[in-house]
């Protein structure tokens, strides 16, 4: 019997209405979780829908064992949105429907649409007191909603209602239900961020930490030949400099591969909260490979590491202000030797301050912030920002654009120094 995998990657709960499958009973899935229904091997339809303050929004619609025994799947937003969503069979990527970021790109959308756009979308753009859209209405109900939302995400979802009742519909929302590869499970992803599937054509597709991935061979090689170190653990000592509490967060990423890593925005692994001027030894497994920063928004300061390279078996890390910052940070080697403590990656100062206006943002926690210089689902690279902090800090010291230049600090015995100012 088939199965659909429901994976919410967002860190709230997910309900769920469910049609045709789960006998027609609501399913809310927890935080960071996957949920397992089962389908009846005879030719089943239905749907799953998204809930959001009990409007229903994007939807995955799923035949099973449809005309030549092939599978037929779809993501829809006709009824609405409020996350992101895609589905797939398993195992077969080629097969994926949904836009993955679909209320980024509907945020970007919004930013820049005109006063006469807006005003004709009044009651189908829904946006909380910071005027953040927050949820679509139903595109069947609003015609001036189809085209806009077409602006962006044509051909990744369905739009429109198709070819029904002798409408010939639109071809690119008739593509949304090409047939499958035969029947297989399918698997739903939910995501607050980004709600690709967590293997190597993930849509957070970034640089990888360090530089390092094109080095390494296989974590299990590592482990099969590298020794403990002296004491047994690997991890970081994280110090809080600052002068306020502060939790900070860790984040493994979803994928590595040669070049390129699979970067987390809404799974941390775990937080670790530290009184101003506190420090304290974080554990972590050997294949950790992500970084950790303060909170869990961005702008931030990201200080990325992975605790042991499949090439030397030492540690290696870095900081990067590719997606911001928030702040000043550091990262050394605690093992003595010239190219761990005698090498100190990062900076201290503060650079947010006296930064020009063009390179500041407001975080949604209302923290202000130097933006991203590489650009992500919420605005394109900042050049005031770029500027600057390689006027303040150099490339040399952290990454501010691209993959080179900056210096990758090294540990022996896989621990390092963690200092947030």
């Amino acid at each position: 019997m088939p199965k659909i995998f429901i994976t919410n990657k967002s860190d709230h709960p997910q309900k769920f209405y469910c049609h045709g499958f789960n006998n027609n009973q609501d399913l809310i899935v927890k935080p960071n979780s996957k949920s397992t229904l089962t389908a009846p091997n005879h030719q089943n339809s239905g749907a799953i829908i998204a809930v959001h303050d009990g409007h229903e929004g994007e939807q995955a619609e799923i035949t099973f064992n449809g005309f030549g025994g092939n599978d037929f799947i779809d993501m829809s937003n006709i009824v609405g949105a409020g996350g992101n969503m895609t589905i797939q069979q398993e195992g077969e990527p080629s097969t994926r429907k949904g836009d993955p970021l679909f209320m980024q790109n509907l945020r970007k959308a919004w930013k820049k649409a005109s006063p006469a756009t807006r005003d004709g979308l009044k009651g189908s753009i829904f946006t909380n007191k910071e005027g953040k859209v927050v949820r679509m209405g139903p595109i069947k109900e609003h015609p001036k909603l189809e085209s806009f939302v077409r602006s962006f995400a044509d051909g990744k979802t369905y739009i429109g209602v198709g070819a029904w009742n002798g409408s010939p519909g639109v071809k690119t929302d008739n593509d949304q239900s090409s047939a499958g590869k035969g029947t297989k499970n399918a698997v739903i992803t939910y995501s607050d961020g980004d709600a690709s599937p967590g293997h190597p054509d993930d849509k957070t597709a970034h640089r990888a930490p360090m530089e390092q991935v094109r080095m390494v061979e296989s974590f299990e090689a590592a482990e099969a030949h590298q020794p403990e170190n002296h004491n047994g653990e690997v991890g970081i000592d994280l110090h809080n400099k600052s002068g306020k509490p502060c939790r900070y967060f860790f984040y493994d990423n979803y994928w590595n591969g040669n070049g390129t890593a699979g970067a987390n925005f809404d799974n941390p692994l775990k937080s670790v909260q530290l009184a101003p001027k506190a420090s304290k030894f974080v554990p972590l497994k050997k294949t950790f490979k992500g970084r950790v920063q303060r909170g869990t928004k961005i702008p931030a300061t990201w200080v990325e590491f992975q605790c042991q390279a499949a090439n030397d078996g030492w540690a290696h890390g870095d900081i990067s202000l590719q997606q911001g910052c928030d702040g000043a940070a550091t990262i050394q080697g605690t093992d003595g030797a010239p190219h761990g403590s005698g090498l100190i990656g990062g900076f201290t100062k503060d650079v947010i301050t006296h930064a020009p206006a063009a390179a500041k943002v407001k975080r949604e926690d209302g923290v202000v912030c130097l933006a991203s210089t590489m650009g992500n689902w919420m605005a394109g690279p900042n050049e005031a920002a770029a500027e600057w902090l390689f006027k303040e800090v150099g490339q040399k010291k952290a990454y501010i654009k691209g993959g080179s230049g900056t210096d990758i600090i090294s540990s022996k015995n896989r621990r390092f120094d963690v200092c947030f100012y």
